[in-house]
């Protein structure tokens, strides 16, 4: 993806080289690296979906956060901070226009570099989990590790250093802060908390496909002004998009998927909405307006 002298975001909080600590008490953390597997990209209200199970895991324990002094980073984790600093600017650039064409002020969410662990307005935060969004403070969350792991673990061909891949993870989870300034997501957590847990977990499936499309949105009107999409982009997107599906994670974990416990939708579906998104740009699509997000 073609973002090369491309303006950062200031939006950016760096806290790698911070580390959170715990002082163990009953419990443990571990438990969240199989709750990852399912939460992987979770957005939203993380404690929607992921607090129950983290706050029950760190119960009894205190956090501490340290700063083991200055940092030093490879210049590869620099470049993916850069490239993440510029295209949350043409996130931030992409979404002013689009709300103020449609009435709407758009406020900019902060990204937050962090290293491990990490506290939020939601829970603590683990890069286990994968990126992730936090409406209690409008901030979202990323471990630049993840950008090696998604080849690694999850097996996601990428064969370029600023990848479209990347871009849509951040996009992703923007995409669940459109959904907060629309009063989508506080109306569909509202409503998640009226209805048993199966019912909850398919609107949070429509919120998480929704965010997908939001991404693709994004990535219309970036392409359509600035050609930034080169080839193979949308390809590798894609690809990254079929590996976080609920039924190809639960398979590759498990043997076997559960339809009752998606969170975020199986590889079709993520497939789908990112690549309408990226087609048609169009601000009026939701995926609350059909009964399987398709």
């Amino acid at each position: 993806m073609r973002l090369t002298g491309r303006r950062e975001s200031s939006n950016v909080e760096d806290r790698r080289g911070l580390s959170g600590g715990t002082k163990a008490g009953i419990g443990g953390i571990g438990g969240v690296i199989i709750i990852a597997i399912i939460t992987l990209l979770s957005g939203g209200d993380l404690s929607d979906v992921v607090s129950n199970v983290v706050q029950s895991q760190l119960q009894g324990q205190v956090t501490e956060e340290t700063n083991n002094g200055q940092a030093e980073f490879s210049p590869e984790e620099e470049e993916a901070a850069t490239f993440s600093k510029q295209v949350l600017g043409s996130l931030e650039d992409v979404w002013t226009e689009q709300f103020k064409e449609h009435g709407m002020t758009y406020t900019y969410p902060t990204i937050v570099l962090f290293t491990g662990t990490v506290q939020t307005a939601c829970c603590t935060g683990s890069a286990q989990m994968g990126p992730f969004y936090c409406s209690g403070d409008q901030k979202l969350y990323l471990d630049l590790s993840f950008f090696a792991d998604m080849s690694r673990q999850f097996h996601i061909n990428i064969n370029n250093k600023n990848s479209f891949a990347y871009a849509y993870v951040i996009a992703h989870e923007v995409g669940h802060h459109v959904e907060y300034l629309r009063g989508i997501l506080s109306k569909a957590h509202s409503e998640m908390n009226q209805v048993n847990k199966e019912e909850a977990n398919k609107i949070s499936v429509k919120l998480e496909l929704l965010a997908d499309y939001y991404a693709g949105v994004w990535a219309h009107y970036e392409n359509e002004k600035y050609k930034s999409l080169e080839d193979g982009d949308l390809k590798e997107a894609i690809d990254a998009a079929s590996k976080i599906g609920d039924d190809y994670l639960q398979k590759e974990a498990q043997g076997y998927a559960c339809p009752e416990t998606f969170t975020h939708g199986t590889s079709a579906q993520r497939m789908y909405w990112l690549k309408r998104g990226v087609e048609t740009g169009d601000w009026n699509t939701t995926t609350f307006s059909t009964e399987d997000g398709i």
